[in-house]
């Protein structure tokens, strides 16, 4: 099968485009009391995340609960994305697993309307990167959809590796989660123009700057996911230059929000969803392996989130 170049090159600049206009949003997957997928809470969620008008949209991905979704879900949570979107973003779907149940998502994706792939860190062992190659190649082959890798937990890319990768047809770019700044520079040089990077750290706006001096400006927000208004404040003020106002967002939002994420193994999902909920959000809880925050996480959570509106609200 292989990419479909000119949908790909489309892809590479519809994404470039958003990048550089916004935040890139990862939506919450939507679950009832009982853990069953909620499709029409789901559509609902997706309404509000689009109207603030990310750069692109990212369903099924780790803040999506992707890790948790069976086949059918998954296609009915890109569907409703897809649909929900309607051509005004691009719609990135996660995949992952090993690269043979990474290509029975694709399809599904590919089917639902998806115009591009992340390919999240292939499932348990440690490879060499010969294998983190080939992995991206064999996905690449039997998929028309372009391809974004993501490095973070045990995928860690070498400067040569990169370069072989941004020469399989259909790879458009990288999502970095491990913020190691010399190798993504590295990694930034090794790569032929166009290629695509993007800051996917956790808590992306803690290290937005750092990363923007490596030539990495763009970044996904798990804040978006429950508070678009302040995402958006900070993305403002990053592009602005106005250091004043993002700093004073990092030390009285980002740094604690952080702080918090930090207590429980998983609460970088838990608590976006926690705070998604504390807005009237209609996500629903977590699924295990995941769980949701304490009373007194829950507690701090809403304190945080009023100071991070409150901030917003003054206009800073």
């Amino acid at each position: 099968m292989g990419i479909d170049t000119d949908r790909g090159a489309g892809v590479v600049q519809r994404l470039r485009d958003g990048m550089a206009a916004g935040v890139l949003s990862f939506p919450l997957t939507s679950f009832a009391a009982d853990g069953s997928l909620d499709p029409h809470a789901y559509r609902a969620y997706l309404a509000g995340q689009l109207a603030a008008a990310p750069g692109a949209l990212f369903p099924a991905c780790g803040t999506g609960e992707f890790f948790s979704l069976d086949e059918d879900e998954y296609r009915t949570v890109v569907t409703v994305a897809v649909e929900e979107a309607a051509g005004r973003v691009p719609v990135v779907a996660g995949v992952g697993y090993g690269w043979a149940q990474a290509v029975r998502f694709s399809r599904i994706a590919e089917e639902a309307g998806a115009d591009a792939l992340l390919v999240l860190p292939h499932y348990l062992v440690a490879a060499p990167q010969d294998g983190l190659v080939r992995q991206l190649a064999e996905i690449a082959a039997r998929t028309p959809l372009p391809l974004i890798a993501y490095q973070r937990d045990q995928v860690t890319f070498t400067a040569d590796a990169l370069r072989r990768v941004a020469d399989i047809p259909g790879v458009i770019g990288l999502k970095d989660g491990h913020s190691d700044l010399d190798r993504l520079q590295r990694l930034t040089l090794a790569a032929p123009e166009g290629f695509l990077f993007f800051n996917g750290a956790a808590t992306a706006e803690i290290q937005a700057r750092a990363y923007a001096t490596v030539g990495v400006p763009a970044y996904s927000s798990a804040v978006h996911a429950f508070a678009p208004e302040i995402a958006d404040a900070f993305f403002r003020a990053l592009r602005d230059g106005d250091g004043k106002s993002v700093d004073l967002l990092l030390r009285a939002f980002y740094v604690p929000l952080v702080e918090l994420r930090d207590r429980v193994p998983g609460y970088a999902v838990s608590l976006v969803k926690a705070a998604a909920r504390l807005r009237g959000r209609p996500v629903g809880p977590v699924r295990a392996p995941l769980t949701d925050p304490s009373d007194s996480d829950l507690a701090d959570l809403r304190t945080l989130l009023a100071t991070g509106l409150d901030l917003v609200g003054a206009a800073l």
